[in-house]
């Protein structure tokens, strides 16, 4: 709601913003919640049922991210044109029409086109246009307004890993992929048709819900400064935040999607690996929100090494858990990686933006967008195959740990470019 008073600027009682992070919160929980988290508890109903090899099955995660970052370059463009609003809607219907199909399914190859789908409308309703949005209406703490969106991919784990450990058991592995439809479609397209605005302006407001007094003299509404994708590519800082990020992803989620299948393997129940995903996902929620806000506090470079650092020796942790470990030892692990895999969201939109500005955010953040993913992607394909080739995962976490190391000195090295200072 917003007031007038006589003679002031006008001033918001309660900033519209905050509505878009709880919107864009609640995209992210669902985009990864649904499309990710509970992706390893399908798998040994997939192979009991279906006869597929766990390797056969892993392609379709690979297949998730990969659509989820090739959408995501259309979709940061689209932002940057058309707004959020059409991508975020378009990509519901889409993923929605996935868990369809893999509801009724029974042959790999539309196993496949589900999670094509799945991907596509992921990648339309996650990270690099509610980002772009959130980036939009905040500047002052925009760290902190990103960690508290980006906190919704962990309590997509927190929340929809149990539920849908649930659903298979009540109504079946069918009845719970028709129910990933069902709450894709009722919990964002509505809300997005109704509340999502991509700038502030469009309400006659401004970044923070300042007063235009209040705002940076370069500030001008509907206009940020900043470079072009073409342009971003020609320096270092985008190759060294790319790879840095393809490498941490591959090894964090090659870790996280094992770790079901593992523990099951090794005789803890079904119940206890969605506890631990769960609990992975409680610890993502609360360190994207501390990640998000140590970036309005010290460099974003070295937030990010933090992070990367605490993901490195969860999966050292994960190496030590066998038949005879407690659950205390798998909660360390889950909630080392959790909390560590709560750093990349928060701190590679802010890297973007603070070192290529917001006028091309979403093409550029799109295009870095699908090289993480790929390597998201690979990583549990690649322990998958490891799995099926040795029949156990001790091979695949040693180097999972080996290339998560390669990340830290990556984003240590990014600097923003010295011809583009941004207004942002």
């Amino acid at each position: 709601m917003v007031t007038h008073v006589s003679g002031s600027p006008r001033t918001p009682r309660f900033f519209y913003g905050y509505w878009i992070v709880f919107f864009t919160f609640l995209c992210m929980l669902i985009s990864i919640g649904c499309g990710s988290f509970i992706y390893s508890l399908f798998v040994r109903p997939l192979q009991s049922v279906l006869g597929w090899s766990r390797g056969e099955i892993m392609v379709g995660f690979t297949i998730f991210f990969i659509m989820m970052g090739v959408a995501s370059l259309p979709a940061g463009r689209l932002v940057d044109r058309r707004g959020a609003r059409p991508v975020i809607v378009l990509g519901a219907v889409v993923m929605g029409l996935g868990f369809i199909i893999l509801s009724v399914m029974s042959h790999l190859y539309l196993f496949y086109l589900g999670y094509v789908l799945i991907g596509a409308g992921a990648g339309g309703i996650g990270s690099v246009p509610c980002s772009a949005v959130v980036s939009n209406w905040f500047r002052k703490k925009r760290g902190t307004a990103i960690g508290l969106m980006s906190s919704g991919i962990g309590a997509g784990g927190l929340v929809m890993a149990p539920l849908a450990g649930y659903l298979i058991e009540v109504v079946g592995w069918r009845g719970a992929y028709f129910s990933m439809a069902l709450i894709v479609w009722v919990a964002i397209i509505p809300l997005a048709l109704l509340t999502l605005r991509t700038r502030p302006e469009e309400m006659g407001l401004h970044p923070d819900g300042a007063a235009q007094a209040e705002q940076p003299r370069a500030y001008r509404p509907g206009s940020s400064a900043g470079l072009t994708l073409r342009q971003a590519v020609v320096f270092s800082a985008f190759w060294l935040l790319a790879m840095s990020y393809f490498f941490a992803n591959f090894s964090s989620m090659g870790g996280i999607q094992s770790q079901g299948p593992n523990l099951t393997d090794l005789g803890f129940s079904t119940g206890a690996a969605a506890v631990a995903l769960s609990a992975i996902g409680f610890g993502s929620g609360t360190g994207k929100f501390i990640f998000g806000w140590l970036c309005d506090k010290m460099p974003a470079r070295y937030v990010s090494a933090i992070g990367l650092s605490l993901q490195a020796a969860g999966l050292v942790v994960i190496l030590q858990v066998d038949s005879h470990s407690s659950m205390a030892l798998v909660w360390t692990y889950s909630l080392l990686i959790g909390f560590g895999a709560g750093s990349w969201l928060p701190t590679v939109s802010i890297l973007t933006s603070q070192s290529f500005g917001l006028k091309h955010y979403g093409s550029i953040f799109g295009m870095i967008s699908l090289l993480l993913n790929i390597g998201t992607a690979i990583g549990p394909l690649v322990a998958g195959m490891m799995y099926d080739s040795m029949g156990t995962y001790h091979s695949a976490f040693v180097l999972l740990a080996a290339v998560h190391a390669i990340s830290i000195p990556a984003v240590l090295l990014v600097r923003r470019p010295k011809s583009f200072t941004p207004d942002c």
